[in-house]
């Protein structure tokens, strides 16, 4: 009779090294394609930030009155005077985006009535939208306006809103100078 011999030490050693071997393989596959899925993640997120931030501010121009107020500079800043488009449940607000010069951060100042630079007073709403920024600049003539708006590092964003235009000046009538009557002191009929 045939006696069936086991896997000898040395056999099981082997084997054990080879499994650990394959595993530590597969460990770092799996971790690295986990490394990947969280930056494309992160990536994706922060696109689709800065996305929402460029439709924000295009609905907010293109439902305007069209009384823009502009200020060149380093970076512009944009004041709507009034627009429909409210994010906090406003029906007609005044919205500024204005970059900070710490951190350059993109902000959209929503509330009724302010001015800039913001008192302790003012009722407003700040939304910080993106940051860091390399790029906020705003181009307009009578009834177009042309966003450029950039993230460090990223690609820009470009797009023009039309049919802004600004609201019709109010004018006054002028009354006409009254008429002066012919022979004013003898009746019109014989």
């Amino acid at each position: 009779m045939r006696v069936r011999r086991g896997f000898t030490l040395l056999e099981m050693l082997i084997s054990t090294v080879l499994l650990s071997l394959v595993l530590l393989g597969l460990y770092g596959a799996f971790n690295m394609q986990k490394r990947s899925n969280k930056h494309l993640f992160d990536f994706l997120t922060q696109a689709l930030e800065a996305d929402r931030g460029a439709m924000v501010l295009y609905r907010d121009i293109f439902e305007s009155d069209g009384n823009l107020t502009l200020v060149n500079g380093e970076f512009d800043r944009l004041c709507l005077e009034s627009t429909s488009h409210s994010l906090h449940g406003l029906s007609r607000a005044k919205v500024c985006w204005v970059v900070a010069k710490e951190g350059r951060i993109l902000l959209r100042i929503e509330g009724n009535d302010y001015r800039l630079p913001l008192r302790s007073g003012d009722g407003v709403e700040i939304d910080e939208v993106m940051k860091p920024m390399a790029l906020f600049d705003i181009q307009k003539n009578k009834k177009s306006v042309l966003v450029a708006l950039q993230q460090l590092n990223r690609d820009p964003y470009v797009f023009l809103v039309q049919g802004v235009e600004p609201p019709p000046k109010k004018t006054t009538k002028k009354k006409p100078p009254p008429t002066k009557k012919k022979n004013p002191g003898k009746p019109p009929f014989p």
